[in-house]
């Protein structure tokens, strides 16, 4: 066995999606292959990007917007894998508000106002002619968790839950009044991201974190290994309710939530992209090459 080398992994929340992560974990795939993960939870996805560019973590598990803006300006942050290309969301309003475009004047909760649930709301939301700025405000409200929580106190009027809080909160009465997916079928969710400096000086720990990868994504898309992956999802998810839990979980791998071989298709890096320049966070001008920020030399050798 490789000799024990620690790495440093930071997130916003180090929720749903972080499943085959905690999987590896759990079953000592990591210790496997010689690595010892330090988790850095940062409470937002922004901070998570910052973390891995200020140098504060080592690799970071988070949407790539942060990491293609960096890299469009001739930053380090390098994406090198994926963690989820789908987005398992539904939006979530309070009962009173029935369509999209009940949510005029209304407020929206997010988690960033620059990544993530901030772009995929404005697009969802554009399909039914609201627009952001003027139509609707936005509310930072923090991750998921506390959305929720925001939800009950009726701070927002909405906002987007992903499973199985969306399907929580419509059974506590909520309405489910649109599907990310629908919208956005495929997309760079939340990818591993680190600085191309400290990937080239530690090559062989980010191949053996990643191989590591490979193996629990296996087990996490593997319906018959539920008796390892669902009690794991409960967990992080809805901690109290089993069927909540396993609903969700057969959601998201229904729909292709985990990668098999971490990889970002074209369509799915096209697509975040555009998001992003739709919603003035990347220029025009940048499209040709701000795929260039997925590096794929490491995935390529974790593969061989």
């Amino acid at each position: 066995m490789a000799s024990s080398q620690h790495l440093s992994l930071a997130g916003g929340a180090q929720g749903f999606n972080w499943l085959p992560i905690f999987v590896a974990e759990e079953l000592g795939i990591f210790a496997k292959h010689g690595l010892s993960i330090e988790y850095k939870k940062m409470g937002t996805v922004d901070k998570a990007t910052s973390a891995v560019l200020e140098g504060e973590a080592d690799l970071a598990i988070t949407p790539p917007e942060g990491a293609v803006a960096d890299f469009v300006k001739g930053g380090e942050l390098r994406v090198i894998a994926s963690n989820s290309n789908r987005l398992p969301m539904s939006l979530v309003a309070q009962p009173s508000i029935k369509s999209i475009k009940d949510l005029k004047g209304k407020k929206v909760g997010t988690s960033s106002l620059t990544e993530g649930t901030a772009i995929y709301t404005q697009m969802l939301l554009s399909k039914d002619g609201l627009h952001y700025p003027g139509d609707y405000e936005f509310e930072l409200a923090g991750i998921h968790t506390k959305r929720w929580e925001a939800l009950q106190a009726g701070e927002i009027d909405c906002a987007p839950q992903p499973a199985p809080w969306n399907f929580l909160a419509e059974r506590d009465g909520f309405n489910l009044i649109g599907e990310i997916n629908d919208v956005i079928p495929e997309i760079v969710f939340a990818a591993v991201i680190g600085r191309k400096s400290w990937l080239d000086g530690n090559r062989d720990i980010v191949v053996r974190f990643l191989r590591a990868l490979l193996d629990a994504y296996a087990i996490t898309n593997n319906p018959s290994r539920d008796d390892i992956t669902l009690p794991i999802f409960q967990r992080i998810t809805t901690k109290e309710d089993i069927d909540l839990a396993s609903h969700g979980l057969r959601y998201m791998r229904d729909m292709g939530m985990w990668p098999s071989d971490l990889s970002i298709p074209q369509a799915a890096m096209d697509t975040t992209i555009d998001l992003m320049i739709r919603a003035n966070l990347l220029d025009e001008a940048a499209r040709p090459s701000a795929g260039g920020v997925f590096d794929h030399g490491l995935l390529e050798a974790a593969s061989s």
